[in-house]
């Protein structure tokens, strides 16, 4: 990937290995090659918007994997989940309202708050006897009655926690409670392991459906963040209305590329996202062994969804931060837990979405530097 402009392996000296931002050493699907090879075949790049087929592919998916009925008409085009929640937040919420959110939690999502004038409310997550990562019902009503949306992400980065039914339910019914409206990013919901099952929140009811604002994109699941294509899903025609009024003049059309190939991911993709997810598994194998053998003080729970591993470091007893020591001495990149908010403090985030060579040599690497 040098000299293609990649953030991830361009941030750092060539000599470092980064395991850092969540997009894939992958190349992409053929039939996404394939679509934007057609698109580009002519010679004419302007304006364009969402096709019917996109569409209907997105349709026909969320019918598929999760039962959902939804329309067209449901579905808004965006330039991202992060832009996408952002302008959310813009046309629902008002300034000193409260924003809630679970922490650790992916750094745009603790940042939004202060982008937009409003109060955060912390749910922590934590890790229960049978390390499972869980919330207090009472901290998240209480953070509710005092909130006017609740940012979620589920599957949840950084842990990589799948939510379950039951505690969608809860989450939703505390909303329905307070009148809190869910935005939910749920853009890693391709990449979920066996023996956990990705519920759209919007699914459950739909009392519920009418309080969420669904962000999906096939960028995470088919390695193609660049292309800055992903859509809402608004079953509500009033927060609907908003946000068409809300998005005008800022991300009112989409990337040509990015709608060709979000369409071909969702037409014809499952085949390479189901030996992607085989991949992913033997290396989500490796690092559990891998820390276990070779990084002792480091405390790995694997996740049930996502490429992303959290690594407890606290363990380690080491003064600095473990990132920064990770980097300079063993040059890995990793992403700082400090930055995921309250509950951060002493960990990292490790992208294993590699060949695993490079996952081979990145704990080599840290291994030497706990030696």
């Amino acid at each position: 990937r040098a000299g293609t402009d990649s953030i991830k392996w361009g941030k750092y000296a060539p000599d470092v290995l980064p395991l850092w931002v969540a997009d894939m050493d992958f190349p992409v699907a053929p039939v996404v090659n394939d679509a934007i090879r057609a698109r580009a075949e002519h010679p004419i790049y302007g304006y364009c918007v969402a096709s019917d087929e996109m569409k209907a592919a997105i349709v026909k998916d969320m019918a598929t994997r999760y039962a959902w009925t939804i329309t067209p008409e449901d579905i808004l085009i965006v330039t991202g989940v992060v832009p996408g929640f952002n302008l959310a937040l813009k046309a629902l919420t008002k300034p000193g309202e409260g924003l809630t959110v679970q922490t650790p939690v992916y750094p745009p999502i603790h940042a939004a708050p202060g982008q937009w004038g409003l109060t955060r409310h912390d749910v922590p997550l934590t890790l229960n006897a049978e390390a499972t990562w869980v919330y207090e019902d009472a901290a998240l009503d209480e953070a509710f009655a005092r909130s006017s949306a609740f940012l979620f992400c589920n599957p949840h980065n950084p842990v990589g926690k799948v939510f379950t039914r039951d505690e969608l339910e809860r989450i939703g019914a505390a909303a329905i409670k307070h009148r809190v409206t869910i935005l939910s990013d749920e853009i890693h919901c391709g990449l979920v392991f066996d023996g956990a099952t990705h519920i759209p929140m919007a699914t459950l009811s739909h009392d519920i459906a009418m309080q969420t604002v669904t962000f999906m994109s096939a960028g995470k699941t088919f390695n193609i963040a660049g292309l800055k294509t992903a859509f809402a899903i608004v079953q509500n025609p009033e927060i609907r209305a908003r946000l068409e009024k809300a998005r005008a003049g800022l991300a009112d059309t989409g990337n040509m590329f990015g709608l060709d190939a979000t369409r071909a991911a969702y037409e014809a993709g499952e085949p390479w996202r189901l030996a992607l997810m085989e991949t992913l598994e033997k290396n989500r194998a490796y690092l559990r062994a891998a820390v276990a053998e070779h990084l002792p003080g480091v405390r790995y729970v694997e996740p049930e969804g996502t490429y992303l591993a959290w690594l407890d470091c606290r363990g380690l007893g080491w003064n600095e931060d473990p990132q920064a020591v990770f980097l300079e001495k063993g040059r890995v990149a990793l992403n700082p837990g400090p930055t995921f908010g309250p509950g951060g403090d002493g960990f990292v985030r490790l992208n294993f979405g590699c060949p695993l060579p490079i996952l081979e040599e990145a704990i080599k690497r840290m291994a030497a530097c706990i030696r």
